[in-house]
């Protein structure tokens, strides 16, 4: 993944204002497909009959992408150029959402971890592509404010994927689950067939949006931009330094950011299964994810308003790391809908992790910082495989009792914001401003 030199002299107002709304539209659609990944958990679990670890492989699926397509989507856009490979990324994510009609005709839930792995790939290539603009789109100093910005873009569509979809695919499946129980095997199979299918409109909704936007950003008026300026500054600090892994404050902040992500995407993804396992009907559990993402947005909020004039990004990943303890300690001793509450309030813990992890792990890498950019996009890795862990110690235990895999997680995000970060690090950072992208 890209990134970041001294930006070039902003664009005339009109025109940067323009591209940050087309941006912001593609920081919609990356929330949008990554959060109904919420709702396909429970959905495909019941329409595939599956158990919690199979029903895991949803998330494994799409975002194990990112671990595979890193680099590769680096070297499509150093061929096709940003907006182009915008474009493409977008055409991807459409195919992605076309294989979900023929899994949902087949109900063969190896086609729907296909079209999730491909729609994966195409948010590899966008989310490669798109993260530079907003850092060169404005005045350097206000860099934080869009990232935050388009932060709440991402979540404000996270927070209406799960109601929407859940509407659509969710409807009557309380009664559904308890019919499928005491029905034939032929009749039971005809009811999940029809489960299976009410998949396909929404879906096919998805596909015609996301080809039209692929011509709308082909066709735009975005520029191209130029990321392998090098600042002489931190060049010159790191003449003797031949390898990415000579810097283990990056080193420790890719393995953060790995766990950071495997903890959101669990709190988001889990929560309305979770719920129904509390004995809370589906029909008020699809609204549960969206109570974590309202936190998430919340926590933006704060972002955009409080860093750096009241507290710096590194308090406030300590302070973060410790809610995430305090939080899943609540949902682990709690029941019913006060432990889901404290899963939906992991929310705001988690999100100042992302923007206060990413500078804190790349700054000063100069020359390392594309590769450095890359292993990070790589660890969000860890939103496929921390679930799929959650899933298997959830049917060895109990959903509950699985949390305790978050309370190490917390731990070491707690390590790296208080000494971590320090690891390997000159005393004094070189002059050179280097800049976190948006999740």
């Amino acid at each position: 993944m890209t990134t970041i030199a001294s930006p070039k002299p902003p664009t005339a107002q009109n025109k940067s204002s323009k591209a940050i709304v087309i941006i912001g539209i593609l920081f919609f659609i990356f929330g949008f497909a990554t959060w109904m990944n919420s709702v396909l958990i429970p959905y495909l679990k019941l329409a595939c009959e599956l158990n919690n670890f199979q029903a895991y492989f949803v998330t494994f699926a799409f975002y194990i992408s990112y671990f595979v397509m890193a680099i590769p989507s680096a070297m499509v856009l150093k061929v096709t150029g940003f907006k182009k490979g915008m474009a493409i990324g977008l055409a991807v994510m459409a195919l992605g959402a076309l294989i979900f009609i023929p899994a949902a005709l087949e109900r063969t839930y190896l086609l729907f971890l296909l079209g999730l792995f491909v729609m994966g790939t195409g948010l590899a290539i966008l989310q490669t592509a798109s993260n530079p603009y907003i850092v060169i789109l404005g005045p350097p100093e206000s860099a934080a404010k869009r990232i935050s910005i388009m932060g709440i873009c991402n979540k404000v569509a996270g927070a209406i994927a799960p109601i929407v979809l859940g509407s659509i695919v969710l409807g009557d499946a309380d009664n559904l689950k308890l019919r499928l129980k005491t029905m034939p095997i032929a009749e039971k199979t005809q009811q999940l067939n029809e489960l299976a299918s009410r998949v396909i409109p929404p879906y096919i909704v998805i596909v015609v949006i996301l080809l039209l936007l692929t011509v709308f950003i082909f066709f735009s008026g975005l520029p191209e931009i130029d990321t392998d300026h090098e600042d002489e500054t931190v060049a010159i600090a790191n003449t003797h330094k031949t390898s990415v892994f000579q810097f283990p404050y990056l080193v420790l902040g890719v393995l953060t950011l790995f766990l950071y992500v495997g903890a959101e995407v669990l709190a988001g993804d889990s929560i309305i299964n979770y719920g129904a396992g509390q004995g809370i009907p589906l029909s008020t559990a699809k609204f549960f994810t969206t109570c974590t993402l309202i936190g998430m947005i919340a926590g933006y909020l704060v972002g955009i308003f409080c860093i750096p004039k009241y507290f710096t990004q590194q308090f406030a990943l300590k302070v973060s790391a410790i809610l995430g303890v305090i939080f899943t300690l609540g949902a682990l001793f709690a029941k019913g809908y006060f432990s889901v509450f404290f899963i939906a309030l992991l929310g705001l813990a988690n999100s100042l992790m992302w923007p206060a992890i990413w500078p804190m792990a790349i700054i000063g890498l100069g020359k390392f910082t594309k590769i450095g950019s890359s292993l990070m996009i790589m660890a969000i890795a860890g939103g496929a495989l921390i679930p799929l862990a959650y899933g298997r110690i959830a049917d060895k235990t109990s959903l509950q009792q699985a949390y305790w895999i978050l309370v190490p997680i917390y731990i070491f995000i707690l390590y790296y914001s208080v000494k971590g970060y320090k690891a390997g690090r000159a005393p004094v950072e070189p002059a050179g401003k280097l800049y976190p992208v948006a999740e």
